[in-house]
């Protein structure tokens, strides 16, 4: 039929006082034009007819996996094959008179076909990706960092296959010179292979996954882990800016993972009252008394004062000097107000540490660290109960005859003027 067509274009064209070389030509190309329309119709025409069967059965269907290819246009990108096949097939038969011709559409022909097959792979993968995050076991994995590899080392494939085709030169050819410029593709290519290796020890070692808090001063990231890829992970902070953090800079570099606060559905609370040293004395009969009243501590005190007393009858202390034996302190007895307050607490979880402690005195006075744990993790409503906790323990603290230390303001410098 392509003979006959051929023949009969051509005798046409001659009949017009065309030469018979020039009629040869005009013909290769009508038939040319014919088999460029050919192609674009089977192009259209598949896509529409592929696209529309696989939406129908796909959204028939009870699985998830062949929604999201369509989703992904996979079938968009096979629908191509359609015209690669037709000039496979059609180009040697219609310009067999052109040998040199058809090598060169035939290898360009390649080419596409080698692109095509890149972008249905990448495609398959961009879904498989999607498909695999939506499984429990995953979720926590980074499977960007692996398929982001995967594409590269497609792509590089596909880049040696397309050389190779143009050239007419086997694979290997290119691929044995590549061996040759090592040091400029590990040069080239060093963020993405330590990202790889990096993600795979993160991944192995369980040290980040996604929706992890994380902190990391030096690339100002605080916040919940967004994404992790082959070269950097997404942070995004409390104030909805987007840190970008290099993938191996969690492996070279210290971080703090806040996973494990999470986890446990508990918060530290660790702040401290710098007591003014002066202040701190001996308990008075009338202090104790009055510490007596106050409920949660009235019989830590009663049973305190019977302990020290007899400690002091057994070892024939003498007390009518205040440094001989034990006594009461208005300091220790604040300590073991603040930590029956926080084992009253409700909010503070008593399955976790909870201690009051001296800390080493300095140039501020002495620090009496609260420390304890919030059994609410949101941040919120943990520096809303880290602050009740505090205002309440400042606010008592003159109920025991001691001072919170505080650096003079002006105002104390304008009441010793007025003095």
């Amino acid at each position: 039929m392509i003979e006959e067509s051929t023949r009969y274009f051509t005798e046409k064209f001659i009949s017009l006082g065309v030469s018979e070389t020039t009629a040869g030509y005009l013909n290769y190309l009508l038939l040319g034009l014919f088999l460029v329309i050919l192609c674009m119709l089977a192009d259209r025409i598949s896509r529409l007819t592929m696209v529309r069967i696989v939406s129908t059965v796909a959204a028939k269907s009870k699985t998830h996996w062949d929604d999201i290819l369509v989703e992904k246009k996979f079938f968009y990108a096979v629908a191509h094959l359609a015209p690669v096949l037709l000039i496979e097939v059609l180009v040697p038969i219609i310009f067999k008179g052109l040998p040199t011709f058809v090598d060169y559409v035939i290898r360009l022909n390649d080419v596409y076909l080698i692109v095509v097959v890149l972008i249905m792979l990448n495609r398959f993968l961009n879904a498989a990706q999607l498909i695999l995050s939506d499984y429990q076991l995953f979720k926590d994995k980074p499977l960007e960092s692996y398929f982001q590899l995967t594409k590269i080392v497609i792509g590089i494939i596909a880049t040696v296959l397309i050389l190779s085709v143009l050239v007419s030169k086997s694979p290997i050819y290119f691929f044995s010179a590549a061996g040759a410029m090592t040091a400029v593709i590990l040069f080239v290519f060093k963020d993405t292979i330590l990202g790889f290796i990096a993600s795979i020890q993160l991944s192995v070692n369980d040290m980040i996954r996604v929706g992890d808090w994380v902190q990391m001063d030096k690339y100002g990231a605080d916040g919940d882990v967004l994404e992790i890829n082959l070269t950097t992970v997404k942070v995004r902070n409390w104030d909805k800016t987007i840190s970008t953090v290099p993938t191996y800079s969690f492996i070279s570099d210290s971080f703090k993972n806040w996973r494990g606060m999470q986890e446990t559905g508990a918060r530290r609370i660790a702040r401290s009252i710098f007591i003014n040293i002066g202040s701190v004395k001996f308990a008075s009969p009338e202090m104790i008394e009055r510490f007596k009243n106050i409920h949660i501590i009235s019989k830590y005190v009663e049973e305190k004062e019977i302990e020290i007393a007899k400690y002091n009858q057994e070892n024939e202390v003498d007390t009518s000097h205040v440094s001989n034996g034990r006594r009461m302190t208005n300091l220790g007895t604040f300590r073991a107000y603040a930590e029956r307050y926080l084992k009253k607490h409700p909010k503070v979880d008593k399955n976790q540490t909870i201690m009051v402690r001296q800390l080493e005195p300095n140039e501020k006075g002495v620090p009496v660290q609260i420390y304890c744990f919030s059994s609410d993790i949101a941040w919120e409503n943990y520096e809303a109960i880290q602050s009740d906790i505090m205002d309440h323990l400042l606010s008592v603290v003159p109920q025991f005859d001691l001072q919170v230390f505080q650096n003079p303001s002006g105002s104390d410098f304008r009441k010793l003027q007025g003095d």
